[in-house]
């Protein structure tokens, strides 16, 4: 129970950071994309079923405040978090060298995505210029960012997740 509360905390931080603080960090009036990269991590620390509820519930703050289209960015986060799960048992976490790449290929799907239910539906067919003004600079700043904020996410999961591991592991404990 503790390392969920820890978890809607976390997300509400990224979120009122993404909201606030990013966009006073914005180049070009691109922003890195936080809340991805929360998604990504929390799938490779924690597994698909927690990348999942994590992407879906920052998808659902981000649809209940700025989305146009309710469901949207929830569906979206959500997969990215499932994507990013995949890789829970096959990764070391301290290594950032697979959070970057997965970050760098999520935010590429999730441009696309976003470029092609709302711009494309509606008839705006510069894919080229959206993809050479935001969708680079985006997964450039992105992936910078990752390089220092998985870090945080990384201790942060180690720190609070240590007692909900052992009594998992734990011969006492019903499961």
């Amino acid at each position: 129970m503790k390392s969920k509360i820890i978890l809607f905390f976390t997300i509400l931080g990224c979120f009122l950071l993404q909201t606030t603080v990013m966009n006073g960090i914005a180049i070009g009036s691109v922003k890195p994309n936080l809340i991805l990269i929360l998604c990504v991590s929390m799938g490779l620390m924690r597994g698909r079923k927690s990348g999942m509820w994590t992407g879906f519930f920052s998808g659902f703050l981000i649809d209940m405040f700025y989305g146009s289209v309710f469901g949207f960015y929830a569906l979206i986060y959500m997969y990215v978090g499932f994507l990013g799960g995949y890789a829970y048992r096959i990764y070391y976490d301290d290594d950032v060298k697979i959070p970057l790449c997965l970050v760098l290929g999520t935010d590429f799907l999730y441009n696309l995505a976003v470029y092609a239910l709302q711009f494309l539906l509606r008839g705006r067919l510069g894919l080229w210029t959206y993809f050479y003004r935001i969708i680079i600079p985006e997964m450039i700043y992105t992936a910078f960012l990752t390089l220092i904020v998985y870090r945080i996410f990384y201790r942060l999961n180690h720190r609070f997740l240590t007692e909900t591991k052992k009594e998992r592991e734990s011969t006492w404990v019903l499961k």
